[in-house]
């Protein structure tokens, strides 16, 4: 198990500081390997201390072990939305900040709320209680993280649908990775402590084969070890020297965004990702010329402009909108003035003549980037690696 902290009198003692709340994250690699099992027991653990711990949303999914945990908790009521002729319980995030609990519990994390919600997914909600100056013990799956979709999908061929930004794991205060044995996840599954007996057969042949798991432990095993490393500051000093010079290895990343990229959403997690792992800022720069001005684009094109932007923000980019008749050069020029060392770009899909000649933006960057790791992300060859 790795862990920046991992006793329930470590999490107390960031609690006791400042004003907005301190969040505490257990993060799994698959279902039942144990992180509400986890939480419960560190409520547990808080509330014989003396602290004013309360369930905000636990999902058990039936397991007894699990249930069992719950006595002797408060648990704040979930609230019924009905949508659409269907009702739903989501946590009642109105209820858990009039309650005003000193740490409050909150499962699943990537969930999707109902439209008619305040929020759109559960982490918004567990931000709230932290502006709320209440402090949160949460869970998820690594394969929810934002940054990680496309690998996900690529190494298993399972489509992650609810996912969390990076941001919102970075902004964790400790992070614990809830490791297993793949065999002992197996054992698990079998022995109808994770799914009913039914549906075994099938988790077996699709998500929890054992290549997909090893995957994914790996993947967890990664994010973690990485979210040590920002929280130490392993890099900052190599970080700071390449921002001095304006380029290098260890620069800040900037992602190159088109009025209209159909992968867009590739190209940003890549920055993320790459950010995460530098420990450092990253930016989302769209360039508009005179021909996209606003007015000139179409609908469709605006609408996927607007939002790639929101992603990016989401994501944690700072994002620049520049006006230029020569996009190559205003990127430079900005990369340039704000310590960037990395330069992420989509492979052109302009016509075969202009590739030929080198007068497609990707190639200009190649050949006039001097001083930055220029990354050309080919999407022709992430598509033929999930049909494969």
């Amino acid at each position: 198990m790795t862990t920046r902290r991992t006793r329930a009198e470590d999490f107390l003692e960031l609690v006791e500081r400042g004003r907005r709340g301190r969040l505490k994250l257990y993060i799994g690699f698959a279902a039942g390997v144990g992180k509400t099992y986890r939480m419960l027991e560190e409520a547990h653990a808080l509330r014989k201390r003396g602290v004013d711990v309360v369930l905000g949303f636990v999902e058990t999914h039936g397991r007894a072990e699990t249930e069992a945990l719950v006595q002797g908790l408060e648990s704040v009521p979930r609230k019924p939305y009905t949508y659409r002729d269907v009702t739903v319980e989501e946590m009642d995030l109105d209820a858990v900040l009039a309650r005003k609990p000193q740490v409050a519990v909150v499962d699943e994390l990537a969930h999707t709320n109902l439209p008619v919600c305040r929020h759109r997914k559960r982490y918004q909600d567990v931000q709230e209680l932290l502006d709320a100056g209440i402090n949160v013990i949460g869970a998820f799956n690594v394969q929810h993280l934002e940054s990680l979709n496309d690998l996900v999908e690529r190494t298993t061929g399972v489509t992650v649908r609810e996912t969390i930004p990076d941001s919102f794991l970075k902004s964790a205060d400790q992070v614990v990775n809830l490791d297993l044995a793949v065999e002992d996840l197996h054992e698990r599954l079998k022995a109808g402590k994770i799914y009913a007996a039914d549906k075994v057969p099938r988790a077996l042949e699709s998500f929890f084969k054992g290549e997909n798991l090893s995957t994914l432990r790996e993947l967890a095993l990664r994010e973690v070890a990485e979210s040590l490393d920002r929280a130490t500051g392993q890099h900052a000093k190599g970080g700071e020297e390449a921002q001095q010079k304006g380029g290098g290895s260890w620069g800040r990343v900037l992602v190159a965004l088109s009025s209209y990229p159909p992968r867009a959403a590739t190209l940003l997690r890549r920055g993320s990702r790459m950010a995460g792992r530098l420990n450092t800022d990253w930016f989302v720069v769209y360039v508009e010329t005179p021909r996209e001005a606003p007015h000139l684009i179409d609908a469709e094109a605006q609408r996927h402009l607007l939002a790639n932007i929101d992603k990016a923000k989401e994501l944690g980019a700072e994002v620049v909108r520049l006006r230029s008749t020569h996009p190559v050069e205003a990127l430079l020029d900005f990369a340039r003035s704000h310590g960037v060392g990395h330069i992420i770009i989509g492979r052109s899909n302009q016509p075969k003549w202009k590739q030929w000649l080198g007068l497609t933006v990707d190639a200009q960057l190649l050949r006039e980037g001097e001083g930055f790791d220029i990354h050309v992300v080919s999407f022709e060859s992430l598509h033929e690696e999930r049909r494969s």
